[in-house]
């Protein structure tokens, strides 16, 4: 997708996106015209076969050639129509394959701090729902802009040729049928909008609800929470009945004033073949009658179908309105608040001088006043009391968090290696899970670091080694096993800067020992900083850094 400018319209990311296939689009609504325009010859082979059988008195077998091809446009119609759906349905696919890799580019971009922030179900709303809702515009309404123009323009043309009182009632009547839709379609991006918007809400709610129904079980809210489920369908069911309305009322009004032309023509060939009405210059044959009446309605068959379709506009123009919150390119947190990298010093990757740490939304600082410069071959112990910001020191130091006051600095082409206290492991192999730090290594790389951060010592237990298939979230490992899949991705990675939170947690004294002169093994000429409450892991490392109230004591030495 060729980035829209950040607050672009959701035309204008619509139109954006169609560039993405252009060509199918453009082929699909070029079998629609053709298929479209074929109803001339189609009315016109009817017309003359009645004409022939019915007041020429022709003998049967003369019919055979006008049949034989209005065969053929049949045939050849329904085959330009299969073409143009197949080719709808490609662009579709292709556009909503590019627009989700957009929103992951931009849930990438954003950060994990940002991501935490917000619903996972409101999210996976707007990576699956907001998406589809597209469907209907890209397979259906802008394939059908083309037809709605040149199918009525060419039908007006070829009646005034054979009757100017049908071709004027039929030029009378086409300019109120998208004036009264654009008036009932007003109201229809804001309704598709605020429906997304509950659909949204609930899609996060009941997520985040299923996530922890364990904890709503224990604490005896299971009553409590269905009566928010219900709230929140109830709102889904009404947003999603007022779009139904529009959409109908719209479908409504431009089936009154297709049917009331249709009705107006009927009316005007009965009269003159009664002989109470004469409007023409020579008497009117059956034939040229029944040519008229049948185009009558495939003059408004392109804008019936397009009708069907507004709605679908709405809601994608509503749709990309939601997902602009992911498509706009972010404000790209910089890591200092002034100054640039870190200035020339022989070994030295992060430095820091009165900076101040604060999440997102938040109303005052996690950690204020750091100063600090951590160079290579320093192995840092980070240590204090739960919640007092080491978590959020990491992650400063990662690069997720910048600075909110003072600078925060790295080295030019710094690689981080960074396991975090609770990190995602993802369904499938332990295999794959490792080589998300480096999809281009090797087994024995692999498995070199899998050996060498302990994975080894748990997996040659299970069935299929590191073959074995786990679930979602590290399912079927223990919190220490997972902890020691994340070191391995650290080790695999060959960082600069490693980065541990709590690596040896929930690890039995004669594991952890293996842990730790692991990471010290290869830790040499890279600098570490490990949040730890264990005293043997402080014991690892050749210097501190102390949390407490809300300031960072930076000691050198050994612990």
């Amino acid at each position: 997708m060729k980035d829209a400018p950040a607050g672009a319209t959701a035309k204008a990311r619509l139109a954006s996106l169609g560039g993405i296939a252009r060509t199918p689009l453009r082929a699909a609504s070029a079998c629609g015209v053709t298929g479209g325009v074929l109803v001339l010859p189609q009315a016109a082979l009817i017309a003359l076969c009645l004409q022939r059988a019915l007041v020429d008195g022709a003998a049967p077998v003369t019919l055979l050639a006008p049949l034989a091809a209005l065969l053929a446009t049949l045939l050849l119609r329904a085959g330009l129509g299969w073409t143009s759906r197949r080719l709808a349905d490609h662009a579709v696919e292709r556009i909503r394959v590019d627009l989700r890799a957009c929103v992951a580019r931009g849930l990438v971009a954003r950060g994990p701090v940002w991501v935490r922030s917000q619903q996972s179900g409101a999210l996976a709303e707007r990576m699956g729902t907001h998406v589809d809702a597209l469907e209907g515009y890209f397979g259906g309404f802008v394939p059908l802009r083309a037809e709605v123009v040149a199918v009525p323009l060419a039908i007006l043309l070829a009646v005034f040729v054979v009757d100017r009182t049908v071709g004027l009632v039929l030029l009378l009547t086409m300019p109120l049928v998208p004036v009264f839709t654009m008036l009932v379609g007003w109201g229809a991006q804001a309704a598709s909008q605020r429906q997304l918007q509950a659909l949204t809400r609930m899609g996060g709610h009941f997520a985040d609800r299923l996530r922890g129904l364990g904890l709503i079980r224990l604490y005896g809210r299971g009553e409590t929470e269905l009566t928010g489920i219900r709230a929140a369908a109830e709102e889904l069911r009404v947003r999603s009945l007022r779009v139904l309305r529009i959409a109908f009322l719209s479908s409504a009004v431009l089936e009154f004033f297709a049917s009331l032309s249709v009705a107006m023509i009927a009316l005007y060939l009965g009269l003159t073949y009664l002989g109470m009405l004469d409007l023409r210059d020579t008497s009117l044959s059956l034939g040229v009658g029944v040519f008229c009446l049948l185009l009558a309605p495939e003059f408004y068959a392109p804008l019936r179908r397009l009708a069907t379709h507004y709605h679908d506009r709405a809601a994608a123009l509503a749709a990309m309105d939601e997902l602009a919150l992911l498509l706009d390119d972010p404000a790209r947190p910089t890591l200092h608040a002034t100054g640039g990298a870190v200035p020339a010093r022989p070994g030295l990757l992060v430095s820091a001088h009165g900076a101040a740490l604060r999440h997102p939304a938040a109303t005052h600082d996690a950690l204020h006043d750091i100063t600090l410069h951590l160079q290579r071959d320093q192995h840092i112990a980070l240590t204090g009391a739960s919640g007092d910001g080491k978590s959020t020191l990491l992650e400063a130091l990662a690069g997720w968090l910048p600075a909110h006051a003072g600078t925060l600095q790295r080295a030019s082409g710094l690689r981080i290696g960074y396991a975090p206290q609770r990190p995602f492991l993802f369904a499938g192999t332990l295999r794959d899970n490792l080589r998300m730090a480096r999809p281009d290594a090797s087994d024995a790389d692999l498995e070199r670091a899998a050996d060498a951060a302990q994975v080894m010592r748990f997996a040659t237990r299970l069935p299929d080694g590191l073959d074995t298939v786990i679930g979602e979230r590290g399912f079927g490992l223990s919190g220490g096993e997972a902890r020691r899949v994340a070191l391995a991705r650290v080790f695999l990675r060959d960082p600069d800067l490693l980065l541990l939170d709590e690596p040896t947690a929930f690890l039995d004294p004669d594991t952890e020992a293996r842990v730790l002169r692991a990471i010290t093994q290869f830790a040499r000429g890279r600098a570490v900083v490990m949040a730890t409450h264990r005293a043997a892991a402080q014991a690892a490392m050749t210097g501190r850094w102390h949390v407490r109230g809300r300031r960072l004591q930076v000691e050198e030495g050994t612990p």
